[in-house]
């Protein structure tokens, strides 16, 4: 499963995220007209659309350079970020790739070799990412009133960014401005490895596959949000710029 984070409609002011970070006015990482400047945002630099990590993996939900001025997403974008991740043109590529990785570790073995055994593992991997990613970006945020993208802090050592990083894993800014317990990423990634257990095999469908999935993408998005943390500064040094 890979889960993954858009941009913004009605506006209300708020104060300051935790740590110092200033937040966000843009849609999506969407540049918009006149981005406010203030001390975490000297400049006024736009939001890039889509900056990619390592120049591959989709990006849409990072807030690059947050602002004081704080608009929420709708449901509807909450739901459109999910959509872009997964269908990214990346996304089928890394499940074919990860579907082959399945097929030589023989994961789910009833399902047996070959084409038609590959064939199940892919729509089963793509699955699980689609699946999560609605779960976690759009289903969950919206009943929870949660925002899903991640606002990058930018500032600090690297110790305390890393373990800022690692903390909005647990922790999750509210459609009000407010941070709160992230519902969306612990529940909706419970709830999509609980569905992913339907369409596997039957000797397949047991608490310690529902329990390694579930870990595996919890994991999986510790780093990401690493990756989201640092990656404009290693880009900056590889591309001066």
């Amino acid at each position: 499963m890979l889960a993954a984070t858009l941009g913004a409609v009605k506006s209300t002011a708020v104060p300051q995220q935790s740590g110092g970070t200033a937040v966000d006015s843009s849609q999506s990482g969407q540049s918009q007209p006149g981005i406010r400047k203030d001390k975490d945002n000297k400049e006024g630099r736009e939001n890039p659309k889509n900056d990619r990590i390592f120049l591959v993996g989709p990006n849409y939900g990072t807030v690059e350079y947050p602002t004081a001025i704080y608009v929420p997403l709708t449901a509807k974008q909450k739901f459109k970020l999910g959509s872009e991740n997964v269908f990214d043109r990346f996304s089928v590529p890394l499940a074919v790739t990860l579907a082959g990785i399945s097929q030589a570790k023989n994961d789910d073995p009833a399902w047996g070799q070959g084409w038609g055994a590959f064939g199940k593992r892919l729509a089963a991997g793509y699955g699980d990412a689609v699946i999560g990613a609605f779960m976690s970006t759009g289903i969950f945020p919206s009943v929870t009133h949660e925002d899903p993208r991640y606002f990058r802090r930018g500032t600090g050592s690297t110790r305390s960014r890393a373990l800022y990083a690692l903390k909005r894993v647990v922790v999750v800014r509210t459609d009000s401005g407010r941070d709160t317990f992230n519902f969306s990423e612990f529940g909706g990634n419970a709830a999509a490895a609980a569905i992913s257990l339907t369409y596997h095999s039957a000797q397949d469908r047991n608490f310690s596959n529902f329990a390694t999935d579930y870990r595996t993408q919890i994991l999986i998005d510790a780093f990401t949000n690493q990756a989201k943390e640092f990656w404009p500064d290693i880009k900056r040094k590889i591309f001066k710029k």
